[in-house]
This record gives C-alpha cells, sequence and structure tokens, in this order.
C-alpha cells in the first residue's frame, strides 16, 4: 500500500499568518500520523503579486512552526510547459473555447447556475469567421472551459470529502461543478489559472490527499471536472474550519492580519501559537 500524500501551497503574494498556520499544520499532523508523504509547492503564477521575499517568508515561517517537506520544493513558475499541454489537450478535444468578452461585458450577462445562489458566466463559441477576425485585430481573449459541453461528457461526478464543508458537507459528495459557469482556464495578463495549474500539480506531486481550508470547498468540483477531463487521479478532500480573528473575520492577507513574522518578533514561540491554534 502506497504512502499518502499530502501538500502546502501557499501564494508568495504577502506575509503568512494564523491561518495558514493553521493548515499547514494541519495537513503536517494528518502527514506524519498517516506515515505520509509532504510536499510544498510555491503557488507563484500570479506574476504581478508574487514577490521572492515573500517566499523566502514562507521557508523561514515553515522552519519556525517545525514544519518540514520531503522532496524538492516545486515552483509553478517552472510549470508553464505542463500547464500548455494540458490547456492544448482540452482545446484539442474541444472543451475550450477563446472568450473576447472584456470583464465589464462578462459581468452584464452573467446567470444563476441550476441550484446556484450567485450568477456565473455562461460563455459561447464564436463562429470561425469572426474568431479569425478579433485574432487578426489583436484582441485579448482568454480561454475558458465549456462546463456545459464537458458534463455532457463525462456525467455526474463525486468526490470523497473527510472534514466538513461550509454547510456540514461531510462523506461521498455530488460534484456540482456548473455552479462555477465557464472558468477561465488561461488569459495573457496572468497566464494559466488556479484551478488548471492546481490539478495538474497534484497529480504531478503525486498528491492523494489534500487539507485545505473550507472557503475553497466550491472549488472541489470543478477540479474533479478538470480531474476526469484530463485523466488524473483522483485524491481525497479534507477542508477544515477557518480560523477568525477578534473582530470575527477570518484571517486574510487583503485585510493585513497579524504576520507570522510580527508574531515571532513579539516573542511568542512556536509552541504557544501552536497551542492557541488549537489544533483539530
Amino acid at each position: 500500500m502506497s504512502r499518502p500524500v499530502f501538500r502546502f501551497a501557499p501564494s508568495p503574494t504577502g506575509w503568512l499568518h494564523r491561518g495558514h498556520a493553521f493548515s499547514a499544520l494541519t495537513a503536517f499532523r494528518a502527514c506524519r500520523r498517516s506515515g505520509g508523504v509532504y510536499r510544498l509547492r510555491i503557488e507563484d503564477i500570479d506574476r504581478i503579486r508574487c514577490r521572492p521575499e515573500f517566499e523566502r517568508g514562507v521557508l523561514e515561517d515553515l522552519d519556525w512552526l517545525g514544519v518540514s517537506w520531503d522532496g524538492p520544493l516545486l515552483r509553478q513558475s517552472e510549470r508553464g510547459a505542463a500547464y500548455e499541454a494540458a490547456l492544448e489537450r482540452l482545446t484539442t478535444a474541444g472543451l475550450a473555447y477563446r472568450c473576447f468578452r472584456t470583464r465589464r461585458e462578462v459581468a452584464e450577462v452573467m446567470t444563476r447556475a441550476p441550484h446556484g445562489d450567485e450568477p456565473v458566466f455562461f460563455g459561447e463559441r464564436l463562429p470561425s469567421h469572426e474568431e479569425r477576425r478579433r485574432l487578426g485585430d489583436g484582441d485579448p481573449f482568454a480561454w475558458r472551459l465549456d462546463v456545459r459541453e464537458a458534463l455532457g461528457r463525462v456525467g455526474p461526478l463525486t468526490f470523497l470529502e473527510t472534514g466538513e464543508g461550509p454547510e456540514g458537507e461531510t462523506g461521498l459528495q455530488v460534484a456540482q461543478s456548473d455552479l462555477a459557469g465557464d472558468i477561465v482556464l488561461a488569459r495573457r495578463d496572468i497566464g494559466v489559472a488556479y484551478h488548471l495549474a492546481v490539478v495538474v500539480d497534484d497529480a504531478f506531486q503525486d498528491v492523494s490527499r489534500v487539507v485545505r481550508g473550507r472557503d475553497l470547498f466550491g472549488a472541489t468540483s470543478v477540479q474533479r471536472l478538470l480531474q476526469v477531463l484530463l485523466e488524473l487521479p483522483e485524491p481525497v478532500y479534507h477542508h477544515h474550519r477557518l480560523l477568525v480573528g477578534p473582530d470575527g473575520k477570518r484571517y486574510a492577507k487583503r485585510d493585513k492580519a497579524e504576520t507570522l513574522q510580527a508574531i515571532r518578533e513579539h516573542g511568542i514561540t512556536p509552541e504557544q501559537l501552536i497551542a492557541e491554534l488549537d489544533l483539530d
């Protein structure tokens, strides 16, 4: 029986905070209890916001917390060829299309997905002559997944949840892959998008246990769809609770949550922080 493979995959777009520590330690402890393998992936595909000093901060913070990883560190910025190959496979299969709509135009035509609470975007393929004209004019576009076409080919999908989603979802779940609409797979300004990169890299790193916060529970359905379309392995998912601050809001970089770096500078020890986190 092969050893389970876990991963921690932060984005170096800012300094890590308590929420990151909770997630990294939750996966690390589950990994060590099961005799598994722990991978580290730096999700640095955001060329604008990712910075080398933030990556160095990730490594310093994990070392301070006592979190070690197995094998080499993987950087998404070095994985472009793998993402391009996955995108080409989807386009060749007729499962992705060029969308020339601007963000404003997308917002104007968003509709509700079946059983969805939030409006989402379902696009359309341009006639070939119109697409050629737009390309010839140099108009920007995004590659989007044709979700309805994809679901028509693969049928119903499920995934195993060993933690809990936002509404207490646990056990075998029916994937609702259309709730995100026709997701962006790649765009000129950002390159490959999150969903495509993460499924390609989880497969490359042999990840079999995905441990992450409940805020990403909704991402699981569309990632399961991409895994099936690309014939990639299916991990088991475990979504954990989100830490909240004194104001009742979850810790977030954009809200300038107190960083692990600042916590260290205040003289707090790793043991004190871990006790405070009250890990599951």
